[in-house]
Order: structure tokens, then C-alpha cells, then sequence
């Protein structure tokens, strides 16, 4: 009788088996991209877990490809030159990287250009890459993958901004609905003639237009992709002077977006692109850019607005992913990746949340997710000075490429680190983003840092049960009961951490050791 395989012997639970050593997921290992926009062409080269992977290469060039079509019917021909040099670099980095074929598409101005296929072929004949030119329905359909690669199961308004055009899509029950393009990129604004007063006029009007066309989208949340967008929020932070500058998943409300476009009006914009470090290039599109989110904002009233970093390149990434790995959480496999790819005992995260899970049994499925991420990377940055540490854990955790993460979470995932490899207060510069989190977010984020540091105290093996945590809230009684096995793992050390965990819950603790143990 021929063995199982070890991993299907393992009850994997609420994390569900890794999927990204599966075949399917080792393919999307190494994904190579490259988008041919109106403003901008760029190479994105994906790696790592493949449901949340991270950006093992990122270029942009700026060329303006799409600059003067109105008038000439024509691409840039300095722009040209520039794309097809850039598409040259990239076809060169991605070979010398060992990649798969380079999937290369493009977009407004090159489908609206009346030479655009014409530059395809010089495309193809220069650097050997074929460039699919998709409509402006694909556009927004692959852009609202792209933000489902970071919100699974999203519903709500996908709008992509590029520099010739602008995307709309309806996002339901994870899956894109109807699809809209218009001709409201800043590049074409920008060859309006009439002044402010003409551009707002025909904003307005194509607004309405497209509202009308998308049907009942009002009052939905609003996700923006596209570097316009993101231009406008990172001078959103800078006007509000936010502390964690992570353009994904940041949120604005209209209030703030209309004080922000008032904002840049009045700003010195070569002053404010460098206090934003945002490219020269593209500052002098964010004007024309605000107008319209300003009109967006009127007309289509979303509750909520979230900043997406995922748009048409994470969403050719989607496209080729199975159903199996498209419905996976990006943040427990991005977690789950690095644990196996850092820890000293990959499978132990899953253990060590089994073991602290009892100490927060009113968790809804959201905070479960948190609780679950420090699990997994409660060790993965045990190769930092042990002085920094706690530090550096904190930092990934704030600044990582991360999907699926609010804010708020990402500092009280960075606490609950930071509290798993130190006692002692945390340093004074991170107090602006402590203050993102209430008390009891605070106090909850050290109950779990003491928890896993307790827990990594009690290794076995990866797959071994350390102990098992009893709490009753009632009494605020925390009992550690461990078998006899595990004794010689409890030492001075250890029962220091456990005094201190206990301390945080505001309880009183009790030892036990047992021949053996149940979960009942």
C-alpha cells in the first residue's frame, strides 16, 4: 500500500493546505509584465507566493506616449522612440532574469493612435515582443482583477485613471460586472481648449454620462487605481500630515478630497512633487486629475474611498491564476510564504496559533486573520541584531507589501511583533502610528506579542502541541498546561514570559504539567 504524502497527513485547519508550492502556483512564481500606458511604460516582475507575490522588479519610464493625440491622431514620436527603447531594456532585463515570456499589453493611446499598429509591429520587429492592445471594456476588466488580487470577494466601483482615458467597473460578490471607458485621462483634458471653466464643464457632463450608462453604483465604496490617484493621496498625507505613508489600501473621504484638490490648486506644484517625491511628469497631470475625482466624488457619492497600489498588471497576474488560488487570503499566504521561506521552524505558526486563539474567543473572522499573520511571522525576522529586532519586525510589518490589510492593522500586526521579541516600551518615534490604534487595540496587541513569546519558548517540533492556554474571562484566571514531555522547556525564562502575559490579561496564573493532554 503506497504511503500518503506527508502534507495531506496533516490537519492544516483554518489556514487550509499551502498552495504555492502546488504546480499550478509555482508557474505564477516569476511573472514578468509590461504595460504600455498613455504616460508611462512599465515592466513589473512578480514573485514569490503567488496569491499576494511580491515586486521583484519594478521600472517605470516615462514617455508620454499618448501626449498630443487629441490634435495629431498620432502618437508622440518622441515618446515612440522612448517606449520602444524602454520595451528594448526590459525585454533584455527580463531574459537576463531567466523569466517566462514577457506578457506586454497596451492601452489608450496606442489602440486610439492611428499608427498605433504600426508601432506593435515595430514593437515586435525591435525587440522581439508581441504587445496586445486591448479595448478600453478589457482595460477595466483587468484593473478590477487587480484590485480583486488584493480584496477578495470585493464589491463596490473600480475607477482606473490612466493618462489618455478613464475605467469603470462594478465589482460584485468578487467577480466584475459592467465595464465602461471614457476619454476623461489628463492627457486629454489637458488639450481642451477653454481654460478651467471648459475642463470642468466637460467632466461634468461625460461624469453624468457615465453614471447614467453604470445604473445604481451610488453609495458604493470606491476603489482608485491608477498614478494620478495615487499622486492626489500621497498629497493627502502630506496636507494631513498622516504618519504611515503605504498608498495601498489608504482611505479618503469626500471631505478630505475636496480640501486636497483645493489644496493643489493652490500650491506650488514643483514645491509640493518634492515634498511628495512625486515625478515631475506626472505632478503635472494631478490638477487635471483632481477635477475629475472631485466630479467622481459628486456624482457617483461612494460611502467609502480605498486607494488601490493592484490595477491592470496585478490583474494579468490574476488572470492566469486558478480558482483555488484566486479565493486563498493574500495576507495568509503572503505570511505563510515567508514563513517557510525564514523561519527556523517553517509549520510552527500554525501550532503557536492553536495554542493562543483560546485567549481571544470573542475574535470575529477579521481579527482571527491578524491573530493568524503574527503566528506566521513571529519568527521570520529572527537574523536582525537582536537590539533592532523588535524594530525591524514592526517595520515589515507596516511597510511590507502586504494585501488585505487596513491600516490600523498593519500597526497593531507591527505591535503584536514588536511586543513578541521585547518588554520594554517601544520607541517614541513610532507613537504617531500608535496613535492610529484605541487602548484596547494597544492592549490587545500586547496580550498576543506576550502570547507568542511565551509560545515560541515551548518548541518541540513543528507539528508538536507546546501546551494548551485555559482562559476564563469571568474569573480572569489563565492556566498553562504542559505534559511532562515539555517540563525541561520550562525554565526561568519561561516562566518569566508566562508572569508577564499574565500581567497584561490582568489575571492570575497556574502552571500544570500532565501526562498528557486534549484540546476538550
Amino acid at each position: 500500500m503506497t504511503q500518503a504524502p506527508v502534507e495531506d497527513t496533516i490537519d492544516w485547519g483554518p489556514f487550509g493546505r499551502p498552495l504555492f508550492e502546488d504546480a499550478a502556483a509555482k508557474r505564477l512564481s516569476r511573472v514578468g509584465v509590461i504595460d504600455v500606458g498613455s504616460n508611462s511604460v512599465r515592466l513589473v516582475v512578480f514573485d514569490g507566493a503567488a496569491r499576494s507575490p511580491a515586486y521583484f522588479y519594478n521600472e517605470k519610464i516615462m514617455c508620454a506616449l499618448g501626449a498630443g493625440l487629441s490634435q495629431t491622431g498620432h502618437l508622440n514620436p518622441e515618446g515612440r522612440v522612448r517606449a520602444i527603447s524602454a520595451i528594448r531594456r526590459f525585454a533584455a532585463l527580463a531574459e537576463g532574469m531567466g523569466i517566462p515570456p514577457l506578457t506586454a499589453v497596451a492601452t489608450a493611446a496606442v489602440r486610439e493612435a492611428t499608427d498605433g499598429g504600426d508601432f506593435q509591429a515595430d514593437v515586435l520587429r525591435e525587440t522581439g515582443i508581441k504587445l496586445w492592445v486591448i479595448d478600453g471594456k478589457e482595460e477595466a476588466r483587468l484593473s478590477a482583477q487587480g484590485v480583486l488580487l488584493g480584496w477578495p470577494g470585493s464589491y463596490g466601483l473600480v475607477c482606473d485613471i490612466g493618462g489618455s482615458s478613464m475605467e469603470l467597473a462594478d465589482l460584485a460578490d468578487g467577480r466584475v460586472g459592467r465595464r465602461l471607458t471614457s476619454a476623461l485621462g489628463p492627457l486629454k483634458l489637458r488639450e481642451i481648449k477653454g481654460g478651467r471653466k471648459a475642463v470642468k464643464a466637460y467632466v461634468r457632463e461625460t461624469m453624468q454620462q457615465l453614471h447614467d450608462e453604470m445604473g445604481n453604483v451610488t453609495g458604493m465604496r470606491l476603489f482608485l487605481v491608477g498614478g494620478s490617484w495615487r499622486a492626489i493621496a500621497r498629497v493627502d498625507m502630506e496636507r494631513r500630515d498622516y504618519p504611515l505613508t503605504v498608498l495601498h489600501e489608504y482611505r479618503m473621504s469626500s471631505r478630505q478630497i475636496t480640501k486636497t484638490a483645493d489644496y493643489i490648486r493652490k500650491s506650488d506644484l514643483q514645491e509640493l512633487r518634492g515634498r511628495c517625491n512625486i515625478s515631475d511628469s506626472r505632478m503635472s497631470l494631478v490638477p487635471l486629475a483632481s477635477i475629475v475625482l472631485k466630479e467622481l466624488m459628486r456624482t457617483f457619492k461612494p460611502k467609502d474611498v480605498a486607494i488601490s497600489s493592484y490595477g491592470i498588471r496585478e490583474g494579468m497576474l490574476y488572470e492566469q491564476m486558478p480558482r483555488a488560488l484566486r479565493e486563498r487570503d493574500p495576507l495568509i499566504e503572503a505570511c505563510r510564504f515567508a514563513e517557510a521561506k525564514d523561519a527556523r521552524l517553517p509549520g510552527f505558526g500554525r501550532v503557536l496559533y492553536d495554542f493562543i486563539k483560546p485567549l481571544f474567543p470573542r475574535a470575529n473572522w477579521q481579527r482571527k486573520r491578524i491573530i493568524k499573520a503574527a503566528c506566521l511571522l513571529h519568527d521570520v525576522s529572527w537574523r536582525a541584531h537582536p537590539d533592532y529586532r523588535a524594530e525591524v519586525t514592526f517595520d515589515n510589518a507596516t511597510r511590507a507589501n502586504l494585501g488585505g490589510l487596513k491600516h490600523y492593522e498593519r500597526v497593531l500586526l507591527g505591535l503584536a511583533l514588536m511586543n513578541r521579541y521585547t518588554s520594554k516600551s517601544a520607541n517614541a518615534r513610532y507613537d504617531p502610528l500608535f496613535a492610529m490604534l484605541d487602548d484596547a487595540q494597544i492592549k490587545e496587541a500586547e496580550v498576543l506579542g506576550k502570547a507568542m513569546r511565551l509560545g515560541a519558548m515551548l518548541w518541540l517540533t513543528a507539528d508538536e502541541e507546546p501546551g494548551t492556554l485555559r482562559w476564563k474571562p469571568q474569573k480572569r484566571e489563565l492556566t498553562l498546561r504542559l505534559t511532562e514531555h515539555a517540563r525541561p522547556l520550562f525554565g526561568e525564562v519561561a516562566q518569566s514570559r508566562f508572569d508577564g502575559l499574565v500581567t497584561a490579561m490582568n489575571a492570575t496564573g497556574t502552571v500544570n504539567f500532565v501526562k498528557r493532554f486534549s484540546k476538550k
